[in-house]
C-alpha cells in the first residue's frame, strides 16, 4: 500500500505517532489506583468495588460507588470553575470561603417559619424571609457568586493585582463575612422544597420512574455542568479565548481580545459555580455553618492539576478535571475502605496537593524540552 504524503518534502503520516488524548494518562492512573485498592481490600478479605455478601444480588458495591461520586460532586462543581480560571492563566484561592459566606446568606432566605408546630428557633430574620419560594434562595446563591467572582475579576483585570493576592484577600474577607452574618451561629431548618434540591430524586422524575437515584442530585448536577462546560470550552468563542489568554496574554491582546473583560467574565462564572456548590452543600446538610467550605479551594485546584490543567495556563480540559476529581475521591474512599485513620488521610490529601503541583511542573519541563 502506498504511503500517504502531505505537503512538500515527502513527509509521511504515521498513525502510530499520533499523540494520545491528554486525558488518557489520567484515566489509566484512575484504573491503576482503583486496582491497587481492590488488591489491598482483597488481602483483608473484602472488596473495594464488588459485593462480597451472599445476601446481595448486585455485582458492584453500589454504596461505595455512590460515595465516590457524591463526596466530590460539590467540590467538583467548584473545580469546574477553577479549571476555567486556571486555563485562562489565573488562580482562585477564595472559593472555599465564598462557599462559607454564601451558605450563611442563602440559608437565611431558605428557612421555614415553623418547626414541629413552633416558631423556628434558628430564624435569622422576620416572617418576610420565611417560607419563600425555592427560586429565591437559588437567586441569592447566584447573586453571592456573581458578587464575589466579579470583585475578584475586577481587581485582577483592572488594578493588575496578581490573582494570588486578590483572591487571597477575598478568601479572608469572605470567611470574616461568614462569621459576622449570624455571629457565628448556625442557620438551620430549611423548607422542604429547599431540602429537596440536593436530597430529592431528580433522576427518577426525568426518567419517568425507570431509574431511581435518591439523594444524588449534587452528583447529577456535577455531571450536567461538566458536560455543559466541556462543550463550552471546546466549541465556543469563550473557551477559545480562555486558552488564548492563558497561553499568551500579550498575544491575545494584540489579536483583539478584550482580555480584561474576559477575565472578569471567567472569575464571575467561577463565582457562580461556587454559589451553586454552596446551595447544594446547605441543602444536603440542612444547615449552614460559617466554617463550611474550608480548604475546598485547594481540593478543587488539586483535582484540576491532577487532571492535567497547567498552573501556567493555556492547557487542560474539563474532562481531565472530572477524572482528576474521581482519582481524588477513589484515593480518599480507598483509604477509608482499608480503615486508615482520618488524620492520616488529611496528611495524604496534603501530599496529593503537593504531588499534583510537582506533576504539573514536570509536565511543563518535559513539554519545554520537546520544543
Amino acid at each position: 500500500m502506498a504511503e500517504h504524503t502531505h505537503g512538500i518534502g515527502g513527509l509521511t503520516y504515521d498513525a502510530k505517532k499520533k499523540p494520545w488524548p491528554p486525558e488518557t494518562g489520567v484515566f489509566v492512573a484512575l484504573i491503576l489506583i482503583t486496582l491497587v485498592f481492590e488488591i489491598l481490600n482483597r488481602m483483608n478479605g473484602t472488596s473495594f468495588l464488588f459485593n462480597t455478601r451472599s445476601s446481595v444480588d448486585a455485582i458492584f458495591n453500589k454504596p461505595r460507588l455512590d460515595i465516590i461520586i457524591l463526596q466530590v460532586s460539590i467540590t467538583g462543581i467548584i473545580a469546574l470553575g477553577a479549571t476555567q480560571v486556571m486555563i485562562a492563566g489565573g488562580i482562585d484561592l477564595s472559593a472555599g470561603s465564598v462557599v462559607g459566606a454564601t451558605a450563611m446568606v442563602v440559608m437565611s432566605f431558605a428557612q421555614t417559619a415553623t418547626v414541629n408546630g413552633h416558631a423556628n428557633p434558628k430564624a435569622l430574620f422576620g416572617p418576610w424571609a420565611m417560607d419563600l419560594p425555592v427560586i429565591d434562595p437559588i437567586l441569592v446563591a447566584i447573586a453571592c457568586g456573581v458578587l464575589a467572582g466579579g470583585i475578584n475579576g475586577i481587581l485582577i483585570a483592572y488594578t493588575r493585582i496578581p490573582p494570588f493576592i486578590a483572591t487571597l484577600g477575598m478568601m479572608v474577607s469572605a470567611r470574616g463575612a461568614a462569621d459576622w452574618w449570624s455571629n457565628g451561629d448556625p442557620v438551620s431548618f430549611p423548607t422542604d422544597a429547599y431540602a429537596n434540591l440536593a436530597n430529592g430524586d431528580i433522576v427518577k422524575h426525568l426518567t419517568f420512574g425507570l431509574m431511581s437515584w435518591p439523594g444524588e442530585n449534587p452528583a447529577v448536577l456535577f455531571i450536567v455542568l461538566a458536560i455543559l462546560f466541556s462543550l463550552i470550552m471546546k466549541h465556543t468563542v469563550y473557551g477559545k479565548r480562555c486558552y488564548a489568554i492563558g497561553s499568551n496574554e500579550a498575544a491575545a491582546r494584540m489579536s483583539g481580545i478584550n482580555v480584561d473583560r474576559h477575565k472578569v467574565l471567567v472569575y464571575t462564572i467561577a463565582g457562580i459555580l461556587t454559589g451553586i456548590a454552596a446551595l447544594m452543600l446547605t441543602s444536603k446538610n440542612l444547615t449552614a455553618q460559617a466554617g463550611m467550605g474550608l480548604m475546598y479551594e485547594l481540593d478543587a485546584i488539586a483535582m484540576a492539576v491532577i487532571g492535567g490543567i497547567s498552573l501556567n495556563g493555556g492547557r487542560g480540559t474539563i474532562l481531565g478535571t472530572v477524572l482528576g476529581a474521581l482519582i481524588f475521591s477513589v484515593i480518599i474512599s480507598g483509604f477509608t475502605s482499608i480503615r486508615l485513620d482520618a488524620y492520616y488521610q488529611e496528611m495524604v490529601k496534603g501530599a496529593i496537593i503537593v504531588g499534583a503541583v510537582v506533576l504539573d511542573q514536570w509536565r511543563q519541563r518535559r513539554n519545554a524540552s520537546r520544543t
